[in-house]
């Protein structure tokens, strides 16, 4: 007869569910970027996806590396590393653990895209 095990608190599941930002996530992200645009600030975006991580990043113009970039930490050491933005040089310029905070609290507008 096989042997049955009782698994309890799978986080194996749980982790699989976000291998991407989720519906709520990625509409908050999208209205700043649509805002942002139609103020001529942003131009482009595009998704990039890792193990650790998942990130909307923004380009200004057509260039190689992206000016902006909104992270989604899967794998976070500290609660309040869950969502980062960081710049084109790869510098965290703010962090928090709800993305909707992080979002409102940042000014967008101030926040210069250097070439």
């Amino acid at each position: 007869m096989n042997k049955i095990r009782l698994v309890v608190n799978n986080e194996s599941k749980r982790n699989e569910k976000e291998k991407f930002f989720i519906k709520k996530e990625l509409q908050s992200i999208l209205n700043l970027y649509a805002k942002m645009v139609s103020n001529g600030s942003w131009k482009d975006y595009s998704f990039t996806s890792s193990i650790k991580e998942v990130s909307f990043d923004v380009y200004q113009r057509a260039s190689e590396k992206p000016v902006l970039r909104i992270l989604k930490n899967l794998k976070p050491k500290y609660f309040n590393e869950k969502f980062l933005i960081k710049d084109k040089n790869g510098s965290v310029l703010k962090k928090s653990e709800n993305l909707n905070q992080l979002i409102s609290k940042t000014s967008w507008n101030k926040l210069k895209l250097v070439k």
